[in-house]
């Protein structure tokens, strides 16, 4: 799990034309919040936001006013059109408390033969960690898996530390048989009784 530095200020101004002028400064407003604390209204700096959010649930450290705090994305809100940072919601962490996030899951290794379909029913894994240690993702075998076949969340081998954050019998990922042979074969029949008529 990495962790990324960033220098913030405490924000006085608020409404779109102080959040318009912080973003052409290059600049992206935010808030932090947690632990029960009034909320801080914060500006980050965007190009180094913008690295440091590529990795997911990023632990940030903060400096704001002197004082350092310790933070993880909750909300980033971007601009549906160019994709730039519009907002941010930063969660307030404590080295050692657990929090609850979602982790990407990734599949690896090739279905057995027949043009099978992986679906991931979930994309990422809701899970409980220590807010310093939560893992970027997990990596799931999907070698020779016949259709019909799926992967719970309890067959994920999850990192020391973490834990489940769904029912163990929750589907993750699912192999669906190929439809294209039935497709085809079900238009051939169309067209025959097309001919007939």
């Amino acid at each position: 799990m990495s962790e990324v530095k960033l220098a913030a200020e405490a924000r006085t101004e608020f409404g779109k034309g102080a959040a318009r002028r912080i973003r052409r400064a290059d600049k992206v407003p935010g808030v932090l919040y947690g632990h029960g604390t009034d909320p801080v209204h914060l500006t980050l700096p965007g190009h180094e936001l913008q690295m440091a959010l590529r990795t997911p649930n990023v632990l940030l450290s903060l400096s704001v006013g002197g004082k350092n705090e310790l933070a993880i994305p909750k909300a980033v809100q971007r601009d549906a059109v160019k994709g730039f940072l519009e907002h941010v919601d930063l969660l307030l962490v404590k080295r050692g408390e657990k929090v609850s996030v979602e982790i990407p899951v990734h599949a690896e290794g090739d279905l057995a033969p027949g043009g099978n379909l992986l679906e991931h029913v979930l994309n990422a894994l809701p899970v409980e960690a220590e807010a310093t240690h939560i893992p970027e993702s997990v990596t799931v075998s999907v070698e020779g898996l016949e259709a019909g076949a799926s992967v719970l969340a309890k067959d994920i081998t999850l990192p020391s530390g973490v834990v489940l954050g769904i029912e163990e019998d929750a589907v993750v990922l699912q192999v669906l048989a190929a439809q294209a042979e039935e497709a085809a074969a079900t238009e051939g029949d169309e067209g025959a009784e097309a001919a007939e008529a």
